[in-house]
């Protein structure tokens, strides 16, 4: 099965996803994830991450704070007891 990249960028204040961008290219994935970086380099409230994965369901189950309103601050509540 073919890895999916995942570009998510969150609103650490307001705890909200801004944004989520799917790529199948992972050199395309890379230049937007660190193009989005440079553009937003010092701001403290965003966090910008790029993740792999099967499928989006996969990705919300690995990083489930970014989806579901569980603090950013903590670990997803699928990773419990791992």
């Amino acid at each position: 099965m073919a890895i999916i990249h995942f570009l998510l960028v969150y609103d650490l204040n307001k705890q909200h996803l801004i944004s989520k961008a799917e790529f199948s290219n992972a050199d395309e994935a890379t230049a937007e994830y660190a193009r989005l970086e440079e553009e937003h380099r010092g701001d403290k409230d965003l966090e910008i991450v790029l993740v792999g994965a099967d499928s989006l369901e996969t990705i919300k189950m690995t990083h489930g704070q970014y989806f579901d309103g569980v603090p950013a601050t903590g670990a997803s509540p699928y990773l419990a007891g791992v």
